[in-house]
Order: C-alpha cells, then structure tokens, then sequence
C-alpha cells in the first residue's frame, strides 16, 4: 500500500499530521524518528515527514534522524522542528528566539513552489517555536517567510526536500490541509486510496491474526470508544469468544450502567459481566486528592476486578486484555510512538502498572490507537453502532473521580452526578448538545456562602464545561447565549441542594486540558 510515513520526534501533534493525510485518503504511518533507516518500514512509502518536538536540535538528549534519510530519493517535508533538523543537517545555523513565535502568523511566499500550490499569499499559519533557522543551508533557498520576517519555507535546489515552520496539520492554520495534499499527491504522487473501510479491513485481519482463537476480555466502560472496540470484535470474532465486563465503580454517570446494558445487548453482546464495585473503589479512593494518584488507583483496582472476575467467570489466563484507547491518551501520558514525548496527564488504561505488566506478556490489544475521537466515530459507523452512542460526548475512563476535585466521596459523587444530569438534558432539550464537543460538571474543593429563602448556607461550587473541537488535540470554550447560561445555572442551584453556585469555565486547550485533573 502506498503511504507517507510520518517520523516521531515527540512532538504533541505528531499523530495529527498522520491523521490529516488520512483525511485527504492517503495511508499513513508514524514510527518513532531515530529509527535507523534500515529499520524503516520503506515498502511502499513515497514520501517522509518530519514532525515537531519539544526539544531544541542543540540539546544533547534531542532526537535525531538519520542522516541517511535525505539520500533515499524520496520526497521529505520537515515540520517546525523537522525543518530546524534538516536545516541543521546540511550546515544551517538555528539559534533561539527572543521571543517565542506561537500561534496565528501571516505568510508570504519568496518564491512559487508546488508546496504552496492553490494557497493564498498572505494566509493564516499556526506557529509554535522557540528556535528558528538563521542561516539556511547552501543547497537550498528561502520559499516563504512570515509576518515577522523569520524563515517559514525552505525548499532543496535539487533533492526532493522541503521544510516548514508552522504546523499544517492543526485546525487553526488556514490551508493546512491543502498544503499538506500539495506534499503527499503533488510532490510525493501518492494516490488516494485510504479509506475507513479499508482500515476496518485491515483492523481485523490484523486483529484475527494477533488474537487467533484465545478469548478477548474487553474492559468495557460504555462510552464511544469502548463501545466501537466491542462492535468491532464482535464483528470480528465469534460472540461467545468475546467476553465484555462493566465494573460499575460508582463514578459513572446517572442510569449508566442500565444505558450501558441495552447497547451492548444490542450489539449482539452475550458474555456481558456486570460488576457492582463502587464500595471497592471509594474506599481505595479515601483521602486522595492528588489527580494522578486517583488514576493510577482507579486503574489498579480496575485491573485487579478485572483478574478476580477473570478467575470466577473461569475465563483462562491467556485471556487478550482489549481497549478502547485512542493516540489521544497515548501522547498526553508520554507513550507516543517515540519515546520523547511530554507526560502530560497519565491515563488509567496507559499508564497503570499492572496494564504495563499485561503488555510486556504481550496480551493487550487496542486497535483504536492510532485513531482519533472523530475518526473513531466513522468507524463505529461502519460496524453498525448505533448514532446516539457514537454521538456521545467523550467520557473519562476514571469518570467523576477526575471530575470532583480534592477526596473523593459518595456524597460527591452523588451531587455530582445530578448536576451533570441536569446540564446534559438541558443542553439536549435546547438543541445545543451537538454543537458542543464536550459538556460536563466539576465539584470543585470549594463551600461558598449562599441563601436558600431566609437561611444561610454554605454549599458545594460546580464548574460548567463546554468546549468545541474536532479532534480534541485543541479545543475553545462554548459560546454560550447568556440566557441559556444563566438559566442551567439555575435550574442547577435549584434542583441540587448542595450546589450553592454555578460558574463557567471558558479556558482553551491549549493552554488547558479539556479535563480539570
């Protein structure tokens, strides 16, 4: 299959490039960036990018290519760090900036290349450095330049070699995609010929061949993604070889585990296991309040549930463990496909000891890894789940708990689950609910002063949390109307006796996180 390989040097968006060629219908790949190019997997390939990192070239731990990449024939766009790589590899001089030139800068062309082929002088890039190319390379010559006169575009007189500054494959860079088309059809004369469909396809021959006729244990939470890997191995293998297991661990959201039941059931499901655990997971939850100790808890008991029920329900041992984890989990917990990327939250079916355990013995498979949430969605549309889960909003997997701030509690749990509730329907019923990417409550470690008719009272404060995006990499708060705001915040105070105020959180990712813990 022809594709473009994509070389991982940790940087955050590094998937979302793949993701994006995926997008035009192009296959892609990402492997980490100093693979040897000998270890490359090159069949097939008719192009090479070089992604972004949060090192600088210069510091002694930073990433490199091989230098033999650039003799192989094959077209190469270097990406913001890639570009500083390939200036630095041919002799260029990239210092440090005075001031960091991060997001929204203009661009203007020196001259014309096919890289830039159907894009307007002028438009709106995505930049994201603290270095840039101050002296170019003999061998190649300046393309582009932005607003600030730094050097945006190089391209080789005579290698196939192009490299930018600004990050193509981001939402916010106008012509992103288009530039990006310019380098995987244009330049690299790759075709069109990725689709869902065919990655279903390939999916399960891969699953098929990897799991063979073990049993699958899927840890199943109920949200998009969990839900589109059940359909996916029940599409994929006999049912009664697929073993789905609920742990209701108390931290769901309202009627969950009912809601959860009925779908799976509908999917075909017939080795559903529901698990009552929320006692088991509170008391291990008691006077924690450190975000990351709370998912690495929860991700313990739940595999520690796990194996008990593995044991009662006489499922063997060589059991497959399966997941419904997404890229998206991967890089924001370090474990992109590199080993240079940031921590910058753990995840409870990533970063978990005992899952670590699980994947050493090599019985982990989670066939949405390299997917992101909208393209999860396209994918469950193929297998038949049905639109009002796929149109879910995302679910944490260690649920309230990363959404009460501070200890854990029932009683939090509680409140927080109806405020929530109250906050979902209300955005249903006023036709908002898909306009929004996520919406949520948080119970924040806070008692305010309130009056509830001639008493005084302290009670609980509860964050409202909207956001917009498409792939959750970033994300913008949700422009309420006023009225709509005003009136679920009070529907909130009034209905839920302990919340005694409602504020809105309008923080972007980045900055933040989509999640307050």
């Amino acid at each position: 299959m022809e594709k473009i390989l994509v070389l991982d040097f940790g940087g955050q968006t590094c998937q979302l490039i793949a993701r994006r060629i995926r997008e035009i219908g192009v296959y892609s790949e990402v492997v980490p960036g100093d693979t040897p190019v000998e270890s490359l997997p090159l069949e097939g390939v008719k192009g090479i990018i070089l992604s972004g990192s949060p090192y600088s070239v210069y510091d002694a731990e930073a990433p490199k290519v091989d230098p033999r990449v650039s003799s192989l024939g094959i077209p190469i766009l270097g990406i913001c760090y890639g570009v500083q790589q390939l200036a630095h590899l041919f002799g260029g001089k990239v210092a440090p900036l005075d001031h960091r030139e991060y997001g929204r800068s203009r661009l203007f062309f020196t001259e014309a290349s096919p890289l830039f082929e159907g894009v307007p002088e002028g438009f709106v890039s995505w930049m994201s450095h603290g270095d840039t190319i101050v002296e170019v390379p003999e061998g190649f010559r300046v393309i582009a330049r932005s607003e600030h006169n730094l050097v945006a575009g190089i391209t080789h007189e005579r290698l196939p070699l192009y490299g930018i500054q600004f990050h193509p494959e981001v939402t916010h860079c106008a012509y992103g995609l288009t530039v990006l088309e310019n380098f995987a059809v244009r330049i690299c004369g790759a075709r069109k010929t990725w689709t869902m469909a065919s990655y279903l396809e390939d999916v399960q021959g891969l699953l098929r061949t990897q799991v063979g006729d073990d049993p699958l244990l899927l840890l199943i939470s109920g949200g998009v993604d969990s839900t589109v890997v059940a359909a996916l191995l029940l599409k994929t293998f006999p049912p009664e070889q697929v073993h789905l297991l609920y742990i209701d661990t108390g931290l769901m959201r309202k009627n969950e585990t009912e809601e959860v039941e009925a779908n799976l059931r509908t999917l075909g499901a017939s080795n559903l296991y529901i698990v009552h655990a929320e006692e088991r997971f509170l008391s291990a939850l008691k006077g924690v309040v450190d975000p990351e100790k709370k998912r690495q808890i929860i991700g313990d008991v739940f595999i520690q549930v796990q194996e008990e029920e593995l044991r009662r329900r006489r499922i063997p041992d060589q059991a497959f463990l399966a997941q419904g984890t997404l890229y998206t989990d991967l890089i924001e917990s370090g474990k992109g496909v590199g080993n240079k990327a940031k921590v910058i939250k753990s995840h409870h079916n990533v970063r978990s000891p005992l899952i670590e355990r699980k994947r050493k013995e090599g019985r982990v498979i989670e066939p949405l890894s390299m997917l992101y949430k909208d393209e999860v969605r396209r994918l469950g549309a193929h297998l038949g789940v049905p639109r009002e889960v796929l149109e879910r909003h995302p679910f944490p997997g260690p649920g309230l708990a990363v959404r009460i701030l501070g200890e854990v509690t029932r009683e939090k749990c509680d409140i927080l689950r109806e405020a929530d509730a109250i906050f979902i329907d209300e955005l249903k019923r006023r036709h908002l609910y898909h306009e929004i990417w996520q919406a949520f409550c948080v119970l924040l470690p806070v008692r305010t002063v309130g009056v509830t008719g001639d008493d005084r009272n302290y009670g609980y404060v509860v964050a409202l949390r909207a956001v917009t995006s498409k792939d959750g990499m970033t994300a913008d708060a949700y422009p309420f109307p006023t009225a709509d705001l005003l009136e679920i915040a009070a529907l909130i105070t009034n209905r839920v006796k302990d919340v005694g105020r409602v504020v809105y959180d309008v923080s972007s990712k980045p900055p933040a996180t989509i999640e307050w813990e």
